[in-house]
């Protein structure tokens, strides 16, 4: 794992989340991006070498929904950035984890992704992610 690439917060409503985080970071929203294949808009921030992305639902079935109605607005995953996700992906599983993919996925930011079940990383949702070459 190369570094934490980002954090990220479920929210209700980007409209609402963007102008806080933007005052509260005191920097705009750079980006903001559909996930189709998640059911979720994106809603990114940099500030310094860290990013925040703010995740909003598009659909009661997606897994943005189902958390928000669970456990209400807050930090939804951790995502870290690799070399090779596939290699990152293989390591993994060998050392027992259970991923949430079977192969990566296009994700928001021009990555390829793939998540950690939260029951090998006591309740934190983990993503790995590497840039789209």
């Amino acid at each position: 794992m190369l570094k934490v690439e980002h954090i990220g917060i479920a929210v209700k409503s980007l409209e609402t989340s963007i102008p806080v985080f933007e005052k509260l970071l005191n920097t705009p929203c750079y980006k903001q991006e559909p996930v189709a294949s998640e059911n979720v808009i994106t809603a990114f921030f940099q500030t310094g070498e860290n990013k925040i992305e703010l995740l909003e639902a598009t659909a009661p079935e997606s897994a943005i929904a189902k958390f928000l109605d669970k456990k209400g607005e807050g930090i939804h995953h951790i995502a870290f950035e690799v070399a090779d996700i596939y290699a990152e992906m293989d390591r993994l599983r060998s050392e027992g984890f259970i991923l949430l993919n079977e192969t990566p996925k296009k994700g928001a930011d021009n990555k390829l992704i793939c998540f950690v079940h939260p029951k090998n990383t006591h309740g934190v949702l983990i993503e790995i992610c590497q840039e789209i070459r």
